[in-house]
């Protein structure tokens, strides 16, 4: 440790905290060029009379060429951050407040992005990353035709540098992560106990992917307006960046909901807690826009409500950072307060959200698109937009009951709990005909179905569904419960049969199976894994749980099998003393079946004179055996234990079905296979 240590010591020299400051200001200055550059390359183009539409202007050719420089510069200033925290550098204010010299190495880095000021940076440079990958698409050509139009790429660049100019500004000015401290203390404060563990190191990147993601349809959208123009083609373009943003939410969302499920240790996954809201709001608009983009690429309908699901979504985002910064929201999520970052966060939001609104409201006239007579209700796009008309419902409750505590207590200084009864009384009557729509547009054609051809294929899913109602309400005692699985095991069956019955109407044969749209594979993956969830929080809704003082040796029953608490021992990590408890799960008491040991521990961090409960959990397929150690008590050189014990059914399906989901749509995005076949008759 003290060798590398002293490694990054003199690596210091070359990546000082000096060069990441002035890297973070170069990246500012060349953000600020990436936008104002080749926009005004773009209005020289249109003004000047000489010339046509397709002239250039030479300063559209510093567009790409700039967002590669903004990016390696913000990945600099990371370079020396990093090097920072590895080196133990505790004259930067931020490693004294988030690192120790005996934290393990990949929480110091991971302890960059859990606090403000590393987190902010996280978050622009991720920004710059989506704006050169959106550089790097091959632009329209003779040999490219189908490709994104070069005065379109060039605008949508310019765009997102005004976002990450207006963010940097934000880092430079007040939450610079290179500030120094003095006098320099020998030792750091360290991270919070709770943020050191392995699904908090990759929950922030994931979760910050996904709404950073959603400035590019953002930029779509606003280029609509300022040219004018939206179509089919315009939904093409922009459709690939809304499935990897929604899909990089996704799997952040599971990961945060993992955590809160797996080092909380309060047996639970999610709690409307309000940070947890503002991640699930912007997640509920994407998943309207991913859908309505898909109706507008294939039907050239519902361009407006595509370009104002944009704003709404990305404008989300940005309200949950403010909302977690700025101290308003009390959670174990959120930042220190500070109300002059959330002044300038709030400026931010009310610049970029306020004048896409604006813009909107101008130019929306100038957008033409096919009345919503233009399509049959009883369709796939008729279900979609019912579909989208409920999820956009969810997404006013939900940041409804999430503000109005905090704006109570601005406006009357009356102190307010929305919890978790008034969020599923209000949230569930919506999420159950969400779930009965999905099984069912899944099945029907673009434009009209008929409705006898429909109910015959509906049939068998309904069939399964009504089969399996006994047991569902067996297995489920809670009737809501029972209910809702019965309609996730109806969103799962409905999207095999139709899989299968498209497949059917095909040659056999890999090639043949390979040639059929990867979207309809896409769709199934993703609603089975919407299926796959809902079963999960069914499963948890009906959790078996023993709190018991316990003695070395005490047998107790949960869930028909043996908890024996064998002993109690003590533990040294490496910046923690720990208490462990080893607890043996039988299938029945002395049996010599062992199902699992379980080693739940008291840990007690020095550095912060904090004390953590590490929990033990065993995931099985049908049910998590879960232990958490909540006191230990010494009475007489007898020592007791205070246990909290769970079986907690179909408690993995929750974050199964949410990578289910994401590689539904990482599937989208595969390149198309270039066969040609014929098939038996029309699907």
């Amino acid at each position: 440790m003290a060798s590398s240590t002293l490694f990054f010591t003199h690596l210091s020299i070359f990546f000082s905290p000096e060069v990441g400051h002035f890297a973070l200001a170069l990246a500012c200055a060349l953000a600020l060029l990436q936008a104002l550059l080749p926009s005004l390359g773009l209005w020289l183009c249109r003004t000047d009379p000489a010339h046509g539409p397709s002239s250039q202007s030479p300063l559209l050719q510093f567009a790409k060429p700039l967002t590669y420089s903004h990016a390696l510069a913000l990945l600099l200033a990371w370079s020396c951050l990093i090097t920072a925290a590895l080196g133990d550098d505790f004259s930067l204010r931020l490693i004294a407040e988030t690192s120790a010299t005996s934290k393990p190495w990949p929480y110091k880095i991971a302890g960059l992005w859990g606090n403000h000021e590393g987190s902010l940076l996280l978050w622009v440079t991720l920004l710059s990353l989506w704006s050169s990958l959106l550089a790097t698409v091959p632009h329209q050509s003779l040999h490219r035709p189908t490709n994104i139009p070069a005065r379109l790429q060039t605008r949508l660049i310019a765009l997102l540098g005004y976002i990450s100019a207006g963010f940097l500004l934000f880092c430079l000015t007040t939450s610079n992560p290179f500030l120094r401290l003095w006098p320099v203390p020998l030792e750091g404060m360290g991270m919070n106990p709770l943020l050191q563990d392995p699904g908090l190191a990759l929950h922030p990147p994931l979760l910050y992917s996904g709404y950073v993601g959603f400035a590019v349809p953002l930029a779509f959208a606003i280029s609509a307006l300022l040219e004018g123009r939206a179509d089919a083609l315009w939904a093409h373009f922009m459709r690939p960046w809304v499935i990897s943003a929604w899909s990089l939410l996704t799997l952040g969302i599971a990961l945060g909901s993992w955590w809160s499920y797996a080092v909380l240790g309060w047996g639970g996954y999610w709690f409307w807690d309000p940070v947890e809201n503002a991640a699930l709001i912007p997640w509920l608009t994407g998943t309207a826009l991913l859908h309505s983009v898909i109706v507008t690429e294939k039907r050239s309908t519902l361009l407006l409500w595509c370009i104002l699901l944009a704003i709404a979504t990305f404008s989300l985002s940005l309200s949950g950072t403010f909302l977690v910064r700025s101290g308003i929201l009390n959670s174990v999520h959120a930042f220190a307060n500070d109300p002059a970052r959330g002044v300038f966060i709030l400026t931010l939001l009310a610049l970029f959200t306020g004048g896409s609104l604006l813009l909107f409201a101008a130019r929306s006239h100038k957008i033409t698109s096919p009345s919503f007579g233009a399509f049959h209700l009883f369709s796939r796009e008729g279900t979609i937009l019912v579909n989208n008309m409920l999820l956009c419902t969810l997404c006013a409750v939900i940041l409804t009951g999430t503000m109005y505590p905090p704006f109570m207590q601005l406006l009357f200084g009356r102190t307010l709990s929305v919890g978790k009864p008034f969020f599923d009384a209000t949230t569930i009557p919506l999420a159950l005909p969400l779930l009965a729509i999905i099984g069912i547009g899944i099945t029907l054609p673009w434009r009209y179905a008929p409705p006898a051809r429909t109910w015959r294929r509906l049939t068998p899913a309904l069939l399964i569904t009504l089969g399996n109602a006994v047991p569902a309400f067996w297995l489920f005692p809670s009737p809501l419960a029972g209910l809702s699985a019965l309609f996730a095991l109806w969103v799962i069956t409905s999207s095999v049969i139709d899989l299968a019955r498209r497949l059917h109407a095909l040659p056999s044969g890999l090639r043949s199976y390979l040639r059929l749209p990867r979207s309809l594979y896409a769709a199934c993956c993703a609603h089975i894994g919407v299926g796959i969830t809902i079963l999960g929080i069914c499963g948890m809704a009906t959790t078996q749980e023993r709190i018991i003082e316990a003695t070395a040796g005490t047998h107790i029953s949960l869930a028909g099998q043996d908890w024996c608490l064998d002993r109690l021992t003590p533990q040294h990590g490496p910046n923690f003393e720990a208490i462990e408890a080893r607890i043996t799960v039988r299938s029945a008491p002395r049996s010599a079946n062992i199902i699992t040991i379980l080693h739940p521990q008291i840990r007690i961090f020095p550095a912060q004179n904090q004390r953590t409960l590490h929990v033990a959990i065993t995931h099985r397929l049908f049910g998590d055996l879960y232990a958490v150690l909540g006191s230990v008590k010494n009475d007489h050189n007898q020592y007791s234990a205070i246990l909290r014990l769970h079986y907690n059914p179909l408690a993995s399906w929750i974050w199964l079905g949410g990578i289910i989901m994401a590689c539904g749509g990482a599937i989208s995005l595969r390149p198309r296979i270039p066969f040609r076949i014929r098939r038996k008759q029309p699907v």
